[in-house]
């Protein structure tokens, strides 16, 4: 692991590849699964704000169950997440040409909303676990995501840099620089050996 700042990177960051080949998987992460997408306290309050916008680009069946269950819920677990509709896809999920999409993205890139999509769903395939000294962050590996890992390795992205810009939103910018860093010195180190 790495140790950067108050966080510890797991070295398969670095070491695997990875980039979203949603031709192939068509969009498999919101629609597979037995919770919806985790959220942070304050994505869950701004998803009450903006729904009234989201609406519009939403699903019919999506606007009942988040009329009916809320724009967030707490799984079995105790986090918070997204709702899903009949426990299926994300209830933010909208399909286009036979690919599952985000309904907030969607927006976003529309300029109706500021709200991106949960960061959970921004930084994928990379989870962050919060104990109370550091995060820990970590490639998640699901076997959904197996054209991702081989469209990765044909075009050698590793995981960091595939999530560049929402490493760089979460952590910051001198932090995205000084994992950066740290791969450069790993991959020399490794060369000379």
């Amino acid at each position: 692991m790495l140790e950067i700042g108050k966080t510890l990177v797991g070295l398969d960051l670095i070491s695997s590849n990875f980039i979203c080949n949603l031709p192939v998987c068509k969009g498999a992460c919101c629609v597979t699964g037995d919770s919806g997408a985790p959220l942070e306290p304050h994505e869950a309050e701004k998803l009450d704000e903006i729904y009234p916008a989201l609406r519009l680009f939403l699903l019919p069946e999506s606007v009942l169950t988040i009329e009916e269950q809320g724009t967030s819920v707490t799984d079995i677990e105790g986090d918070t997440v997204t709702p899903l509709n009949n426990g299926r896809e994300c209830a933010y999920t909208v399909f286009e040409d036979g690919i599952a999409r985000c309904a907030i993205e969607k927006a976003f890139m529309e300029g109706i909303i500021s709200f991106r999509k949960p960061v959970s769903c921004y930084l994928y395939p990379v989870r962050i676990k919060k104990y109370r000294r550091f995060d820990a962050v970590n490639y998640d590996r699901w076997e959904i995501c197996q054209p991702a890992t081989r469209l990765g390795d044909d075009l050698q992205m590793p995981v960091y840099r595939f999530v560049k810009d929402a490493l760089s939103q979460y952590y910051g910018e001198e932090w995205f620089s000084n994992l950066e860093n740290a791969a450069s010195n790993l991959e020399i180190t490794r060369d000379s050996l």
